[in-house]
């Protein structure tokens, strides 16, 4: 069995300091939330990543209709380069709404649905490395290479 440390709030230098600690006491996994705003949960991870040499590093979830793909392929495929391969990406639809009306996002359930089912296959053919181009009914992709860490 695995264990994980949760940390869903605080300030960045709180998260380095626990994380450290976490991996000391012997923790397989630290995460963050991913808020709307506050704390940005991948700088974060990065500042635990520089501070930490075992455990594994990711949000609680990710809800990736929230987030542009193509943005989160790169800090995920950075973080992971920066930790030597420690990240783990859990992704889902996330809460129905936790402030992200206000900023004018889509809440509805089933868009929220397709554009984590899209969002999904691109994360996956941009980490291939290899040309890639996406025709969905969210997101629209001309051919494009990604070049990973």
């Amino acid at each position: 069995m695995k264990f994980g440390f949760v940390m869903p709030s605080g300030n960045v230098h709180e998260a380095v300091r626990f994380a450290e600690a976490a991996e000391a006491a012997g923790w397989d996994g630290f995460f963050v939330w991913e808020p709307v705003w506050g704390n940005d949960p991948w700088v974060t991870l990065a500042a635990i990543a520089v501070r930490t040499q075992h455990i594994r590093l990711g949000t609680l979830l990710t809800p990736l209709s929230r987030r542009r793909p193509w943005k989160l392929a790169s800090e995920t495929a950075t973080l992971d380069h920066l930790s030597n391969g420690r990240v783990i990406l859990s992704v889902g639809l996330g809460a129905p709404d936790t402030g992200f009306a206000n900023f004018g996002e889509v809440i509805d359930r089933k868009t929220r649905a397709e554009l984590l089912d899209e969002g999904i296959d691109i994360l996956s053919g941009l980490w291939q490395g290899q040309p890639f181009n996406y025709e969905g009914k969210q997101y629209h992709i001309t051919e494009t290479t990604f070049f990973a860490t």
